[in-house]
């Protein structure tokens, strides 16, 4: 077995759904918002002369936006289709348990939206080996606002097909990583119809369904959109935690 494909075997099925819809994943997904990332990079300590690995990268939403701070910036992600989304920063193959880093060589570890899918243990062993003696862990999420009529009626399209897949709302991060800090920031994302679909077809359960089950939901995406009309604002709050060694 070669070692992309050892990466990806030891992930959540529904994870490979990422590679499926890669491409929509990149058009579809939101950014971060500005102050939520000047927060995390002064927290963190970010700046020429500082390394962070952004863990698992994706297509490199969070990389991108890493770069401005002058840090070294190193993209780690097991999903090929996504790794080669990502320009700019080196992208590596690896995964959260198991990164292709030497101990104690890098300043700060970032994990956009990707957490819930580590096995925490282990991630946090791992993470705690490549950072230097009081690097610092970041973890950012854009959460979707379920008072939202639009976001909470798309959830009851796709919530059904995502009951055993992992997700962030479980969990008090916070706690989970021993974080120092904490800070929301209110986020929106406006899209039209092609927008919405996009945005809900990316997610990895929905995008791993069979195919008579994927195009039910976007037919039915484009009938909540219809009934909206565009542009639609969909609601976020962006969460982001930091932890040092």
């Amino acid at each position: 077995m070669t070692s992309a494909r050892r990466a990806e075997s030891e992930l959540h099925p529904a994870t490979r759904g990422f590679g499926l819809a890669a491409d929509l994943y990149e058009r579809g997904r939101p950014d971060y918002p500005a102050p939520a990332i000047v927060w995390l990079v002064e927290r963190l300590g970010l700046r020429p002369g500082r390394t962070v690995v952004d863990l698992a990268a994706g297509t490199g939403k969070l990389t991108r936006l890493l770069v401005p701070s002058g840090a070294e910036v190193i993209a780690v992600e097991p999903i090929a289709e996504m790794r080669a989304l990502i320009r700019g920063p080196r992208a590596i193959e690896g995964t959260a348990e198991r990164m292709p880093l030497p101990d104690q060589s890098v300043d700060a570890v970032t994990v956009g939206q990707a957490f819930h899918w580590f096995h925490d243990e282990e991630a946090l062993g791992e993470i705690h080996r490549v950072l230097r003696p009081g690097g610092g862990l970041g973890l950012i999420w854009n959460t979707r606002d379920m008072t939202d009529p639009v976001q909470a009626a798309v959830s009851e399209i796709i919530g059904p097909l995502g009951r055993h897949t992992p997700r962030n709302r479980k969990h008090d991060w916070g706690n989970v990583i021993g974080a120092t800090e904490t800070a929301t920031f209110p986020h929106e994302q406006l899209v039209d119809e092609l927008g919405l679909v996009e945005r809900f077809m990316s997610t990895s359960f929905v995008a791993a369904a069979p195919p008579d089950v994927r195009t039910d939901v976007e037919s039915r995406l484009r009938a909540l959109a219809r009934e909206h009309g565009s542009p639609i604002r969909l609601p976020y709050v962006t969460e982001v935690y930091v932890a040092f060694s």
